[in-house]
Formats: C-alpha cells, sequence, structure tokens
C-alpha cells in the first residue's frame, strides 16, 4: 500500500518515483519484473554464472554442515535444517548420545516441505517457542514468503501435531509467548490504531485459552510513537516471574515486573540500559556512564545485583566486566552455576568463566575458558541454564572451518563435537589485520583475507565489505560460499570494522549516530585508500558490497565517494532517508539516523541519503541493487526508486528484486544461491583486469 507523503519541507523537490511505493502494485511489479530480466540477461545467463551459483548452492546444502542444535525439554536436542531434499526445511531432534556420532538419526517434528504443499503456502520458519518446564507445547512461528510478519500455532511435541481448536493467531508482527498452559501474553495487530508507527504491536494482552482473541484483557499499552510492547513470564522453577517490556526505540526500553494482581514495578535503570533477570540475577549493561549510589560505571560494562535486592531497593552493583579503548563486551551466557562472559580485544575474542560466590556477597570468581586461535571468533553458551554446567563452544575463523565442542566448567577441556568441512582451499590464503586512519584520527581495523602470493601492484580484484550499524560487530568467521564465489577466484576479500558497529561496544556505535552518520562512510572510505596505498588493489578492482544498513552505507560510498571504487553491490538498503520513516518498519530506527520530518534533523540526514545526493555529474561506477517484495522490514520501495533515480540520471545501474524472501531477500537456499551469486558475478564482471 501506498505510504502518505509526510509534510513537505521547503527544498524538497519533484519525487517522480513515488508510484513506486505501492509495494504490491501490479504496474509496479511488472515494472520490477521488467528490470529483473534485464539484469538476469546481462549477469546471469552464463555457464560461469551456472558454475558459480552451483558451487554456492553445494555449501548452503551440504550434508556435511554442522547441524547446530538447541537442547527443548530434559532428552532431545532439535534443529531446524535446509537440504536439497528439504527446501523450506524440516524440524527435527535427537539425543545428545546420537547427535555425538558422526552421522546421528534424526527423528522428523514437523516438515516445513510438507506443510507448505497441504497449506498451499510458501512457508518460511520463524521458530518454536515452547512452554517450560514441561516442554510439550511450543507455538510455532510461519512466515508467508519470507516476512516478519507471520501466523503463529500451538504444536504438540509428543504427537508432533498442531493441536486442533489450540492457540492461533493470524498474521502479523506478533510477540508471543506463554505465561502458562492455558494463557498467553499476545502483543499483535488488534485492530486500527492497535500498532505503532514502526508497524509493530502497541498493546499487549492476556489471552485465555478457549476464549475469543478479542476477549483477551489489556495488560499494556505503549504510545503511537513507541517502537514496541510484550510481555512474557519466566517459568524457571522456584523462579517464576511475569514481565513487560515498553521499547520506546532501538535503544531505549523500560521493564517492569507484573504482580500477580496485575500491578506493574518497574526496573529502575536507565532507559538505555540492557537488562537480564536470571534466577536471582539481574545483569545491566549500560550504554552510557551511569552513575547510581555513588558510584559511576563506563558505558560498555556489565554489572550484576540480586534482583530481589535490587526491587527492594539495594544498588549494590558487582562489576563483571569494564571496558578500555580496544576491549568490548561481546556476549554472555548462564549455565547453572556459572556466568560465562565473552570479550573482544581488537574484535578478537576471549571467554571468562565467572561464579557467584555462595552466598551472594564478596567478589565472583573468575577463570579462563579460553581464547580465540588469531585472528578468529569463539563463542560459548549454556546447554540447559537450569539443570546443569555443560556448554557448547564454536571456533571459527575466515579460513578455518567451524568446530563445535562440548564441555562442562570445571571439569577440563572441551571435546570436539563436530568438524564443519573445508569447501575451499584455504592453505592459499592468508589472513591479517591493518588499522586504517579515518578522517578525523580515529584507528579503524579491518582484515585481508588474501592469497598467500598476492603482488602488490594494483591490479588485484578486491571485495570490501562493511556493515557499520545498530551496534553490530562483524567478527571473523568461515563462509564456503565466500571462499569458493571470491577467494577461489583470485580475488582479496575485506571486512572494515567501521564506526556505527560494535566492535569496541557503544562508545564505538554511539560515534556514528544521526548527525554523526558520515563517520560511517568516512571510516569505509579510509580503509579504501588504504588498500590503495599499500597497492591491494586501485579504484578500477576495488569493489564494495553491504546489505541493509550496510546497503546505505553503499549508496552513500556510491554518491560521496564514487571515485574510490570499480562496481557496488547495496542489498535489501535504506536509501530514501526522506521517507524512510514513512516506509514498512522505518520509523523504527530513528534513534539511529534521526527524524527527516522535523526539519533540524532532516539537515543532516540528508548529507547520508543517497537518493537525495544522486545528481548528475558524479562519476559513479556501476552498481546493482537487489531486493525483495516480501521485505517488510526495510522493503523493496527504496531499491526501486533509487534505481529508477539512478538509470533516470545516465548511471549504469542494475536491479533485481526477488518477489519473495523477507529481508534475507531469499527463502530457501536455492534463492540465497542465486542472489549470492548474482552480486558476486556483477562485481566480478566489472572488477576484473
Amino acid at each position: 500500500m501506498t505510504s502518505s507523503l509526510p509534510p513537505q519541507h521547503p527544498q524538497q523537490d519533484e519525487d517522480d518515483n513515488l508510484w513506486l511505493e505501492d509495494i504490491d502494485g501490479e504496474k509496479q511489479l511488472d515494472w520490477a519484473r521488467a528490470q529483473n530480466a534485464v539484469t538476469v540477461q546481462a549477469y546471469a545467463q552464463s555457464p560461469a554464472f551456472e558454475a558459480l551459483q552451483q558451487g554456492i548452492l553445494e555449501v548452503l546444502d551440504s550434508d556435511e554442515r554442522i547441524p547446530m542444535v538447541r537442547k527443548i525439554g530434559p532428552r532431545f536436542f532439535y534443529n531446524f535444517w535446509r537440504d536439497k531434499e528439504h527446501p523450506k526445511g524440516v524440524w527435527r531432534r535427537t539425543t545428545l548420545d546420537e547427535y555425538r556420532k558422526p552421522r546421528p538419526e534424526w527423528e522428523t517434528v514437523l516438515d516445513l516441505d510438507a506443510l507448505a504443499m497441504a497449506d498451499g503456502e510458501n512457508w518460511v520458519w520463524h521458530g518454536a517457542d515452547c512452554l517450560e518446564p514441561e516442554y510439550r507445547r511450543c507455538l510455532i512461528s510461519l512466515s508467508r514468503g519470507g516476512a516478519d510478519a507471520d501466523v503463529v500455532r500451538e504444536f504438540d511435541l509428543e504427537t508432533k501435531q498442531f493441536v486442533e481448536g489450540g492457540f492461533s493467531l493470524p498474521e502479523a508482527k506478533n510477540h508471543v509467548g506463554w505465561k502458562d498452559i492455558d494463557h498467553l501474553y499476545v502483543a499483535t495487530d488488534f485492530g486500527p490504531g492497535s500498532m505503532t508507527s514502526s508497524s509493530y504491536p502497541r498493546i499487549v494482552k492476556e489471552w485465555r485459552r478457549g476464549t475469543p482473541l478479542e476477549s483477551a484483557v489489556t495488560v499494556y499499552e505503549g504510545l503511537h510513537e513507541d517502537m514496541s510492547v510484550s510481555a512474557y513470564r519466566d517459568n524457571t522453577p522456584g523462579f517464576e516471574r511475569d514481565f513487560v517490556s515498553r521499547q520506546m526505540d532501538f535503544y531505549e526500553s523500560e521493564t517492569w515486573l507484573r504482580g500477580a494482581d496485575g500491578t506493574l514495578v518497574k526496573i529502575d535503570v536507565p532507559d538505555d540500559c540492557d537488562t537480564d533477570i536470571t534466577r536471582e540475577w539481574l545483569l545491566v549493561e549500560p550504554r552510557e556512564d551511569w552513575t547510581v549510589g555513588g558510584t559511576t560505571y563506563r558505558a560498555g560494562s556489565l554489572l550484576a545485583a540480586k534482583f530481589d535486592d535490587y526491587m527492594a531497593g539495594s544498588r549494590a552493583l558487582t562489576v563483571l566486566f569494564e571496558p578500555d579503548d580496544t576491549t568490548a563486551l561481546d556476549d554472555y551466557s548462564w549455565t547453572r552455576n556459572h556466568l560465562i562472559v565473552n570479550v573482544m580485544h581488537d574484535v578478537v575474542n576471549r571467554l571468562e568463566v565467572l561464579t557467584p560466590p555462595a552466598d551472594g556477597k564478596g567478589p565472583w570468581k573468575r577463570e579462563g575458558l579460553g581464547g580465540a586461535p588469531e585472528l578468529s571468533t569463539i563463542a560459548a553458551g549454556g546447554i540447559d541454564e537450569d539443570e546443569n554446567d555443560d556448554y557448547f563452544l564454536t571456533v571459527s575463523g575466515f579460513l578455518q572451518p567451524t568446530t563445535l565442542y562440548i564441555g562442562t566448567i570445571g571439569q577440563g577441556e572441551p571435546q570436539v563435537l563436530k568438524h564443519s568441512p573445508a569447501f575451499f582451499d584455504a592453505s592459499r590464503h592468508r589472513v591479517s589485520q591493518h588499522f586504517a586512519t579515518s578522517k578525523d584520527g580515529t584507528r579503524v581495523p579491518y582484515f585481508e583475507i588474501a592469497p598467500k602470493e598476492l603482488k602488490a601492484d594494483g591490479t588485484n580484484p578486491t571485495l570490501q565489505y562493511a556493515y557499520g550499524g545498530f551496534e553490530i560487530p562483524l567478527q571473523p568467521s568461515y563462509s564456503g560460499s565466500i571462499g569458493r564465489a571470491w577467494l577461489d577466484q583470485g580475488g582479496v576479500y575485506v571486512v572494515a570494522n567501521i564506526r556505527g558497529g560494535g566492535e569496541y561496544g557503544p562508545r564505538w556505535h554511539q560515534a556514528a549516530l544521526q548527525e554523526n552518520r558520515l563517520r560511517t562512510c568516512e571510516d569505509f572510505a579510509a580503509v579504501s585508500e588504504d588498500l590503495i596505498a599499500r597497492r591491494i588493489t586501485s579504484p578500477a578492482h576495488l569493489g564494495a558490497m553491504g546489505g541493509s544498513n550496510g546497503g546505505l552505507l553503499m549508496g552513500n560510498m556510491l554518491t560521496l565517494h564514487p571515485k574510490l571504487y570499480g562496481a557496488i553491490v547495496s542489498e535489501v538498503a535504506l536509501l530514501d532517508m526522506r521517507r524512510y520513516t514513512h516506509l514498512s518498519a522505518g520509523a523504527s530506527w530513528i534513534a539511529e539516523y534521526g527524524d527527516p520530518d522535523q526539519p533540524e534533523e532532516w539537515e543532516f540526514i540528508r548529507t547520508f541519503s543517497p537518493y537525495e545526493n544522486a545528481k548528475p555529474g558524479l562519476a559513479c561506477p556501476p552498481v546493482l541493487f537487489t531486493t525483495s517484495t516480501r521485505d517488510d522490514r526495510v522493503g523493496p520501495v527504496h531499491a526501486r526508486k533509487m534505481h529508477a533515480k539512478m538509470s533516470a540520471l545516465g548511471y549504469d545501474s542494475s536491479f533485481y528484486e526477488n518477489l519473495e524472501g523477507g529481508h534475507s531477500a531469499a527463502t530457501d537456499n536455492k534463492e540465497s544461491a542465486f542472489m549470492d551469486a548474482l552480486g558476486y558475478a556483477y562485481l566480478w564482471r566489472h572488477l576484473r583486469s
């Protein structure tokens, strides 16, 4: 449906491409199909493309991949699996003893391909929420064509069937969770006025089994300007508690403890803090320096308190982690008696095991759990935080296939469970880390994966990738697809850890928010310039790629730094920053980018709006925009309009819109392989000597 126009700004020019905002209009879809045909004819109908696509598909469909599992209930480990025989996927389970075997036997719980055929829908798996501690009933979420919106159905793990007459929700951007076997907390589209400006639920209700959804009792109502609201119950035995959450924007939220009588008591922390309540413990991550109880805690720290004591007024906090200029908290995970903390130092991990004092007072015990091999990533997580101290651990690197270990804290070294296969010859390559200097003097790290025999003569086809937003770090990880499609073909692959991401915690992210957004572009350009100065590549052989927020970055490199690149690929991107808050879920990102409907904020937003800055005379390199009709997060409108404008200006612009796929732009491995191959084929066509 076409979005309504925002208030006209004095400087706003006529937008000739507004008609493309009717996402599902037949005229607009015909336009997209016509553009697709041109792109396929030019880049996706050659033996080289077929080989590229097939090589990626073999990686995605490989039976040798590690089937990562999640424990649900006392016995079974569950996995969702896609391959050639199950393109939509199968939800399956096995026991730990069986999982230890090289080729475990799996029991099918739900065959999504069979369900899709029976229902006549292109179902995409969105996960299952199972009711503890019995773990018999689950709420299964299914998306039509990969959109964020989904339907929810109640499922019985013992009978492996959907529950006849059970809980069921129609398609919406649902937030739903168990309270108990007969009650759900439901935040959904209850009708006009029930959704926020970000297109997420504004109202959460308690719904009793056997009653119509219309009779559900309101628990909490947020504001239209909020991002979303939700409620949930922690059913951990002995620590059953109910919570209500109000997400005002991407980084600010409020959480309340809900009493049996429905009263709400706020957890008194700053709105920009992340909180986690596990059994008796409250963990807090402040995004800004926080002074409380006479002590100031640094942004990016991890703090612990006894939950009941904190709610009673105590402000005794223990610092579990404090960042410095080169370290940041990556993640943490509970086991029954310990907390595994994962810290990044210059984007490389190390793990610590923290053990709370038995009496809840005094310092926490600290022990190392391991560090990542050089320029690799290590991660660990508890398997069943209610029952034991077992954990899974993974190690991965750009040239190191993932290895999965299993261990028990306090019982020696973890044991190897599974090895991911090698999909390309890593012995021909080497990984190095470098640091570029950005425009304002900031030191920006980047990883370079290149042939060992690389000649620094400026002719190497190089693909530079980044994300740079929402405090998300890019860490070393193995990709058989990149190995086959880029490294095996002789290319250099570069990952830029630019500001806006989370590589150095909140400060790294906040340095590129709103009026400082151009720093992401300056950092990315600095890495490009460093690669060129080191003669790894040259503008004619340097390509850039990014998706979503990274696709916005690509649009800005196209319009602000066009002379640095030989070709650019922008995937599922935000591009029209004047209109973004009125398109799909765009209003939810105002905290990241600013509000273009506020004239004073539009003044800085326009500087990083590619659609605004696409003008004649830029000497833009060739660019490919890819998107999906079913992407209800960013939406296809940005790419449609940007391609139309670039083409009208006479630039070399290509476009492909998958009619399915959601924000990932693909619903199965075959579509993913095509979309990936299209991007790589496009870059190879333009960057080779």
